[in-house]
């Protein structure tokens, strides 16, 4: 679909199963798996501050822009090399996770947030989007009983706010966004997310 390799990402809310869809899915289709936030030793260093929990008072801008250095130097040193190099590039979250999180959950300008991310990706964003939905309380569900990290640990109305917000976009971008009902067993999400690519010519 794109004269370059495709560039796929994974969203979605908490426990949703993107980080084991997206390496199943990499390992199918011989893709460079990657992550954000922390898919660079710079990243990695930025994600721990973001997902520890005794980090207090972090005001939503200031995560909004830790969030946009991370993607800067991933998109910088892992995702355009790759795709320059001939490699499709499969990434557990992307850009639409700080339209979710920072501007939907946290409620900041949206506007703002993409023109941020503009400019820190060189306006670099996925291909195709691969969106796991799956209800509020399987989220939950699936949390209970482990230790939380800092956004896993944010209130039920933030939780809601952000998987609105992926709803919303998955919505008003169907051209670039696939949507999978993520409930069922891991190898059935699997079929379902290899036949929602190949009918648009992603293998």
């Amino acid at each position: 679909m794109t004269e370059r390799p495709t560039y796929i990402a994974f969203e979605g809310a908490e426990a949703c199963g993107k980080s084991t869809q997206a390496a199943l899915l990499a390992e199918s289709i011989d893709a460079l798996l990657t992550r954000e936030t922390g898919g660079t030793e710079i990243g990695a260093r930025i994600r721990a501050i973001l997902h520890d929990v005794t980090v207090g008072h972090l005001d939503a801008r200031a995560e909004a822009m830790l969030t946009a250095a991370d993607r800067a130097q991933h998109i910088a040193q892992v995702v355009r090399p790759a795709l320059d190099g001939g490699r499709q590039v499969v990434s557990d979250r992307s850009v639409y996770s700080s339209l979710a999180y920072q501007g939907y959950g946290r409620r900041l300008d949206l506007d703002e947030i993409r023109r941020l991310n503009r400019w820190a990706t060189g306006d670099l964003w996925p291909d195709v989007v691969v969106f796991l939905d799956v209800p509020e309380e399987v989220s939950a569900q699936r949390l209970s009983g482990r230790a939380l990290d800092r956004f896993e640990a944010a209130g039920d109305d933030f939780h809601d706010r952000v998987l609105a917000g992926f709803r919303t976009m998955a919505a008003e971008d169907p051209a670039h966004w696939i949507t999978i009902d993520a409930i069922g067993s891991i190898d059935a999400v699997a079929m379902a997310i290899r036949e929602a690519l190949a009918e648009r010519d992603v293998r």
